[in-house]
């Protein structure tokens, strides 16, 4: 898989070259079975569309995120396929997990090469945090005792670096009354831990298949839209936003500024089931 770097948006060009320049990839919900679809489109086409295009416009990013619910049916075959695609763009990738994965399983499989599932990873003075939000059996999130140990230990091991963190759920309410029953539970405690390490930065998310920019407690808060089917912002019920998949980039700037901003494909797959009450 080929990169342009020379078809970068302005903003990228624009960027000091000691940024660290970063993809999002989140809610892929691929499938063992490559032409299944979800809600009327074909996941796999999609993910490939949109990475294809995230690095024509990104160029070369320094990494890439996959923030979970990455293969829907949580299968072999969805793994390794997801792995293949990454491992062609020669990138160093970080895997977390979503509700529709097994964080295992992800883990044994997904560990190879330019492909990773690891806590987190230290680059140009910022370190990244990948956190499990995951609760076997449930949709929900929630930071348990082992995650919240391992993010104290990561934040006092690397003071002097700025820090972003990657987790699937989102942790605020997005204003959706269907989807914040699904929003990370009891979160006092980790924005309460946050609170005492400034180099913390931001929190980027998945799962909410929309665009979601907040500051809380000086912190910016990301969530980003699917690379398959979007959910209308702001509906108390299930409902499908007629819009394109997209992708989220980020320039994590040397003096700790969270630069962000969201490209899509330009137009709607075809076969999408606007009318479905849910999936």
């Amino acid at each position: 898989m080929s990169s342009h770097p020379d078809n970068k948006p302005e903003i990228f060009r624009q960027m000091p070259a000691d940024g660290l320049n970063v993809l999002q990839i989140t809610d892929c919900h691929l499938y063992a079975d490559p032409s299944r679809c979800l809600l009327g489109i074909n996941t796999l086409e999609t993910f490939d569309q949109i990475l294809e295009q995230a690095l024509r416009e990104a160029g070369r990013p320094d990494l890439i995120m996959a923030t979970g619910d990455l293969v829907h049916d949580a299968s072999d075959s969805g793994y390794k396929r997801l792995l293949g695609r990454f491992k062609l763009t020669e990138i160093p990738t970080y895997c977390l997990p979503g509700n529709h994965d097994q964080p295992g399983k992800m883990t044994q499989l997904l560990n190879q090469d330019n492909v990773h599932c690891i806590p987190s990873v230290q680059s140009k003075g910022w370190s990244l945090v990948f956190l499990d939000s995951t609760i076997p059996g449930s949709d929900g999130g929630r930071i348990d005792k082992k995650q919240m140990a391992l993010l104290k230990q990561l934040l006092e091991q690397h003071p002097d670096k700025h820090t972003l963190i990657s987790m699937h759920h989102h942790p605020l309410p997005v204003g959706s009354r269907w989807m914040d029953t699904m929003v990370l539970e009891q979160p006092q405690a980790f924005f309460d831990l946050l609170q005492k390490h400034p180099q913390v930065k931001g929190i980027l998310c998945g799962h909410i298949h929309q665009n979601f920019e907040t500051t809380y407690q000086g912190l910016k808060i990301l969530g980003s839209p699917s690379t398959c089917v979007q959910f209308t912002a702001g509906e108390d019920d299930f409902a499908i936003d007629p819009a394109p998949p997209g992708y989220r980039w980020l320039s994590l700037q040397a003096d700790g500024e969270v630069v962000s901003g969201l490209n899509a494909l330009p137009e709607i797959p075809s076969g999408l089931d606007l009318a479905s009450m849910g999936y």
